[in-house]
């Protein structure tokens, strides 16, 4: 098995960064925290499972242009594959013996969704709804569960406030998944992939993230409200101006000139959106634990 720098390259290890947000929100909204097994949980999430899933994905694209994180992508090997089978399994047993057989298991779900969304055998990314339901749901919803399973060892239970940051999570990356791809029109469309951004247009993107965002915002509002933590809600809004701001900015560049819908600007997007929401998600770890 050959593992050289481009395939460490690959697995896209600085991408878990734009992906912590979520995992951030769940320890921030956690009870009765196993403060190892959340470390453990939180280094399998980011470091084992999320790179597999970038490997593999490149892996079996083989990308020539640039894909999230990486403007110039290399050729991938055989190596790849691999090392993202190692990684998923280690990820597993580490799960499975470390944290909860509930963690475990769900990360043997979110792996088949993984592999099932960029597989050529079933290739759910060539779907544009299909394939924005399964991101949506496992990189939103799901992983907020799984990081409570990880961070608690418990299950989530799910009741009328834990649907509503559910719901919030998924629409979260229902606004931010589109964005990703609109740079992407021509490679996707050359693999035989149409996605929503593709289907939406480089407008339409732009309006339905921007109505995606509005419920996120909304079922974040009414969970924290149950909680009787409405200024938190406030506090979060602080974190997310400058989100709205660049990507009113960005739209109104697109409007001006569709070229603007590329690769440097989508990965500016991505550094100013988990910049401020890591942020915003450790602010509120140090106001729920420590004040």
């Amino acid at each position: 098995m050959q593992i050289d720098k481009n395939t460490i390259k690959l697995l896209r290890i600085p991408f878990s960064f734009f992906l912590m947000p979520l995992f951030l929100l769940a320890f921030s909204q956690a009870k009765n925290i196993a403060y190892n097994e959340a470390s453990l949980s939180f280094f399998i999430i980011h470091f084992l499972v999320y790179p597999a899933s970038n490997g593999y994905n490149s892996y079996i694209d083989r990308d020539e242009d640039s894909i999230g994180g990486i403007e110039k992508p290399p050729m991938p090997t055989e190596g790849l594959f691999y090392l993202t089978v190692f990684l998923d399994a280690l990820a597993v047993s580490l799960a499975y013996f470390f944290v909860s057989h509930l963690f475990a298991i769900c990360l043997i779900l979110y792996i088949a969704a993984s592999r099932a969304y960029s597989s050529k055998q079933i290739r759910l990314k060539k779907y544009a709804v299909i394939g924005f339901l399964v991101v949506t749901i496992f990189q939103g919803a799901f992983t907020y569960y799984m990081s409570i399973a990880g961070i608690t060892g418990n299950s989530l239970p799910l009741n009328r406030d834990t649907i509503f940051i559910l719901l919030g999570c998924s629409f979260q990356i229902a606004g931010a998944y589109p964005l990703t791809q609109i740079y992407q029109h021509k490679q996707d469309l050359r693999d035989g992939i149409t996605t929503l951004s593709y289907k939406l247009g480089y407008r339409g993107t732009f309006i339905f993230t921007a109505l995606m965002f509005a419920l996120c915002n909304l079922f974040y509002y009414l969970y924290f409200q149950s909680q009787d933590s409405g200024m938190i809600f406030f506090i979060i809004q602080l974190f997310f101006l400058p989100i709205v701001l660049y990507f009113f900015y960005w739209f109104y560049l697109v409007n001006k000139n569709m070229e603007n819908a590329n690769f440097r600007n989508t990965m500016r997007m991505n550094w100013i959106a988990a910049l401020c929401m890591n942020s915003c998600f450790f602010v509120l770890i140090i106001i729920n634990f420590f004040l």
